[in-house]
């Protein structure tokens, strides 16, 4: 379905200003509404490791990008890891978030953040030596998003990049039933394999890692005293099953990193 440019930002922006508002919390029943998803975030333990691992071993001491930054967790992270952080989203209550999140975690002096369309960036050529895309892809044009990525970083700079996967039947349907929690964008733009290999046209390395299939089960147990030890099971189940071709596919989770970027 065809989507005007502008409409769909907009709507972007208003679905992430009430997602993002203080208020909504006031609002019970409409809080948990548009939140419901929350508990699976509960076992992404595995990827996040990977990520901060990531992370903070290349931090220190260089320019920092948290793309679409929702209320700033990675360029605080960043911050408190050496980097001279910026914060971009299309949501100002985001941003305003953010400000006050970096000047709570006292990392407001290398933080500075942004309300900015990520597809038509105001940054010069060649500017971050990192960036960190947290589900942000699929909401976006992703190959504008991608040649922008590639023009803002440097020939040396990386990007790590955490998207949902399209492949899974019974995720797939779980996002057909909860239409409420995302935009219609949103939905038809969860990412494929055929998108990973356009990355290739702005980027000449691509590495990816496959997270959260069996991990999935221990959500029903988040609040119990089993729920760790369950999910280090599962962890390892997925460890060495989401290495085989197919079932890769069906992991919730891709993170990938792009390097050597390709300048038009």
């Amino acid at each position: 379905m065809e989507i005007d440019v502008n409409s769909r930002k907009r709507e972007e922006a208003a679905f992430h200003n009430e997602l993002r508002s203080e208020s909504l919390k006031e609002e019970q029943s409409r809080y948990k509404y548009l939140t419901s998803n929350k508990k699976y975030y509960s076992i992404v333990r595995k990827s996040h490791v990977f990520v901060d691992r990531w992370l903070r071993q290349r931090c220190c001491g260089k320019r920092a990008l948290d793309y679409c930054c929702g209320n700033g967790e990675n360029a605080i992270f960043m911050a408190k890891n050496g980097a001279e952080s910026t914060g971009i989203d299309i949501s100002d209550v985001s941003i305003e978030n953010c400000k006050k999140n970096a000047i709570r975690e006292g990392v407001s002096n290398s933080t500075s953040f942004l309300v900015m369309d990520a597809e038509n960036m105001k940054f010069e050529d060649n500017h971050f030596d990192v960036v960190v895309c947290s589900g942000v892809l699929h909401h976006l044009d992703i190959g504008k998003a991608f040649r922008e990525l590639a023009r803002i970083v440097t020939p040396s700079g990386e990007i790590i990049c955490i998207e949902p996967l399209r492949y899974n039947p019974l995720i797939q349907l779980y996002r057909r039933m909860t239409p409420h929690l995302r935009t219609q964008w949103e939905m038809e733009h969860i990412l494929t394999m055929r998108d990973l290999e356009g990355a290739k046209k702005y980027f000449g390395k691509t590495e990816s890692n496959f997270f959260h299939l069996f991990t999935l089960l221990a959500v029903p147990f988040r609040n119990s005293y089993v729920f760790n030890s369950l999910l280090g099971i599962f962890e390892g189940i997925d460890s060495a099953l989401l290495r085989l071709p197919f079932l890769k596919l069906m992991a919730w989770q891709v993170v990938f990193i792009l390097s050597r970027p390709k300048k038009f």
